[in-house]
């Protein structure tokens, strides 16, 4: 399989945080998760995938080439934040609409571009309203639409079901692997949710203190390994409880 994402030898000295020794490929299509307690470095990982800092040491390439040497409008890469990160002060048709416009496209193109969008993710009827006046689902489908109208090669997501009760949950769930099917993205997404990500991801990678310690498929998630700090983190799910921590 191609890689997508090479990640090789990559820390970060964040603050007090260090990010330490990060090795991973991540393939081309494919889903997977970065799984870990709060504060394990989850989202500085997915931050940095996404070329968010510049000191470091270690690489981060995207199809082979170093991400802080691709442009930010040449990376295609779509990310959505765990609060889902849109513009109070404009219409969910703006919010999506944002960059089509930076990127200068005909205001007759954008259109057909966000209807498109609308329709995938069924939010035609809220195109005129504001994010403050949306549900939990109804945010996150605009920010999914904002990402992927740029029709990203990746997609990035920051604690995407978190927010979201468990009705909205299990739809956004089979809404996310529809995107999957639809747009052909390697999708990359980071959870404390240990039955999240096994629905969702081919691989689970763990973090434990800033260091991806295993990494695994998601139907192997549970089995303990050398690793006591693996286990420990997953101890009280490897009895077969799945239920989210």
């Amino acid at each position: 399989m191609n890689a997508m994402v090479e990640i090789k030898d990559f820390s970060i000295q964040l603050g007090s945080f260090k990010l330490k020794n990060i090795n991973l490929n991540i393939f081309d299509n494919e889903i997977f998760a970065v799984l870990g307690k709060t504060g394990s470095g989850k989202t500085v990982l997915l931050e940095s995938i996404a070329g968010f800092y510049r000191r470091f040491s270690g690489n981060v390439t995207i199809q082979g080439k170093s991400v802080i040497e691709i442009p930010l409008e040449k990376r295609k890469i779509g990310f959505v934040y765990q609060d889902f990160g849109l513009f109070p002060h404009m219409t969910v048709y703006d919010n999506i609409c944002y960059g089509l416009k930076i990127q200068k496209m005909d205001k007759e193109k954008r259109k057909k571009k966000v209807a498109e969008m609308a329709e995938i993710l069924s939010i035609e009827h809220i195109l005129k309203q504001y994010p403050g006046t949306l549900s939990g689902g109804e945010r996150q489908r605009t920010a999914l639409a904002r990402a992927l109208v740029l029709n990203p090669k990746m997609l990035l997501m920051d604690e995407p079901f978190s927010a979201l009760d468990p009705a909205t949950k299990q739809s956004m769930y089979e809404q996310i692997k529809e995107i999957h099917k639809i747009f052909g993205c390697t999708i990359l997404f980071v959870t404390h949710d240990f039955n999240e990500a096994q629905i969702m991801a081919d691989r689970i990678g763990i973090m434990v203190n800033g260091e991806l310690r295993g990494i695994r498929k998601s139907t192997d998630l549970f089995k303990k390994c050398q690793d006591e700090d693996i286990n420990n983190f997953l101890c009280g799910n490897s009895r077969g409880e799945k239920d989210a921590i």
